[in-house]
């Protein structure tokens, strides 16, 4: 459940990314000044990058890797995407300053999901997946 769940949400999120991307360039450069369109683009990066991280954090449950520290990776990530993210989306749409402090707490959850991700991938012993 938990790998097939990894993979479908990054690889929703990342579509998501690519729609967003075309809505900051195309649908709010006559609405919001450069510098919005940067932070909402700072956004999409981001969710890009963790949308690809919980497809990675999948395909490493599919292949066997200690499932707790990898799942809360996932975790970590999905949780930064929504307040990383979705705070600098919100700011940029509603006009709302203050949201930029919520963003500090997703990347907190960003760098929690890394350190748990290269954690988990260093105290692995692969040695039952078979190499092709």
């Amino acid at each position: 459940m938990t790998i097939r769940f990894f993979l479908g949400v990054g690889a929703v999120l990342a579509g998501l990314a690519v729609a967003l991307g075309a809505f900051g360039a195309h649908g709010l450069e006559t609405r919001v000044s450069p510098d919005r369109i940067d932070t909402f683009n700072t956004g999409v990066q981001y969710q890009m990058y963790h949308a690809l991280a919980l497809v990675a954090a999948g395909g490493l449950l599919a292949l066997g890797a200690p499932a707790t520290p990898v799942f809360w990776a996932g975790v970590s990530f999905l949780t930064g995407v929504v307040f990383f993210s979705g705070s600098l989306y919100t700011l940029v749409l509603t006009d709302t300053p203050i949201l930029g402090a919520v963003a500090p707490i997703g990347g907190v959850a960003f760098i929690v999901g890394w350190g748990l991700l290269a954690w988990s991938v260093f105290t692995w012993s692969p040695q039952s997946v078979p190499m092709p």
